[in-house]
């Protein structure tokens, strides 16, 4: 120590070079730099910085019209389907009575948005409870993160909705409910969810503007331009029901058109359809006036069931048939033609239906 004190002697020329020798060849702490060194040394740069990509307003209004109009969808459908699994036919079975999706539910475009606006991420998260359902009735909530079923954790990352179907399909089949752990405000909460008996049909969406619907045999695919026109929910409610009774009378195998409107269906589901597949009415053979009347009748009694008012629906159809008459190709009056035919079988079931619902009788045709 007296040796190195013995060095503050030095002339100041020799201090200085001293200095700068020590400072080119020990390594010291970042935290610990000294002021005698700073010159010795290149400018520190700056730390990296993690930049999220910026979600576009574009994509954002996207993402938020999708979901508006599937959660008016699955809102409206949700009584038609719960009330209605006998007149359903073979078309019903044991469902949980929510959906749950993920970021990767999405195309990848708008996987950031899905993150950014409704903060979904790998695991699966409630999007929308069915109305009556079982899941309704024990409280399962919107943005309830799916941890569990049964003890069994549920799949996470791109696939989990496959493979979620993949594992809750055997134990909807063989068990009354289902136990269920999700994450809600921070804590896991158990809830056993009862099964719900209803008519088994996926409700779409069409991302398309054209006025129109499709059922395939399995599916109720309603293009965007349709739910612009039915601008109350119980308009919406007789074009859902009108597309399940075709289903629940299997007229697209009749028709020999299920592989054509699956295609159909398979195209507009999807954030940017093919709109070149859309010229005239893609293939799609005009339905006989006595399909599309059954379908009416059965549609009717659907709609009284579900608790929506059948004596406004005549004049729905027909507004839709003024507007967008047979000729516009890609419409729905030119698939169902037969407006006149149609309107006049509707008037008689719908006196019908009144008549069984003042009498209390039960509301099957």
């Amino acid at each position: 120590m007296e040796k190195d004190m013995g060095r503050m002697d030095q002339p100041p020329a020799l201090q200085t070079k001293r200095a700068a020798l020590l400072c080119r060849t020990v390594l010291l702490p970042a935290a610990m730099a000294l002021a005698a060194c700073t010159t010795q040394f290149p400018p520190s740069q700056p730390e990296s910085v993690i930049i999220e990509p910026q979600v576009s307003a574009a994509d954002q209004a996207t993402l938020r019209s999708l979901i508006s109009h599937q959660d008016r969808l699955y809102r409206v459908a949700g009584p038609l389907l719960v009330n209605n699994p006998d007149l359903c036919k073979g078309n019903a079975r044991n469902l949980l009575g929510f959906t749950a999706k993920n970021k990767y539910s999405y195309s990848a475009e708008l996987v950031q948005a899905a993150q950014t606006l409704f903060g979904l991420g790998d695991r699966l998260q409630i999007m929308g409870v069915l109305v009556g359902s079982g899941a309704s009735r024990v409280g399962l909530r919107r943005d309830d993160q799916l941890i569990e079923a049964e003890g069994h954790a549920l799949p996470q990352g791109p696939n989990a909705e496959r493979e979620a179907a993949a594992m809750l399909t055997p134990l909807v089949g063989t068990s009354p409910s289902i136990r269920l752990t999700v994450l809600r405000a921070g804590a896991n909460t158990v809830l056993n969810v009862p099964l719900t008996r209803a008519c088994a049909y996926s409700i779409e969406l069409g991302n398309v503007d054209t006025v129109n619907a499709y059922d395939d045999g399995r599916r109720v695919m309603i293009t965007r331009g349709m739910m612009n026109f039915a601008q109350t929910d119980e308009e919406l409610a007789y074009v859902l029901a009108k597309e399940m009774a075709h289903n629940s009378l299997g007229h697209a195998g009749k028709q020999n058109m299920s592989a054509t409107v699956g295609g159909i269906i398979d195209n507009l589901i999807r954030i940017r359809p093919d709109l070149t597949t859309l010229a005239g009415t893609s293939g799609v053979r005009p339905m006989p006036q006595e399909l599309d009347a059954a379908a009416d009748t059965l549609s009717l009694y659907m709609l009284a069931r579900a608790g929506y008012n059948v004596d406004r629906a005549a004049r729905f159809w027909e507004k839709l048939a003024n507007q967008y008459p047979r000729t516009v190709l890609n419409g729905y009056t030119a698939i169902h033609p037969s407006t006149a035919f149609r309107l006049s079988v509707m008037a008689r079931i719908v006196a019908d239906v009144k008549a069984k619902q003042a009498g209390r009788k039960p509301l099957s045709p």
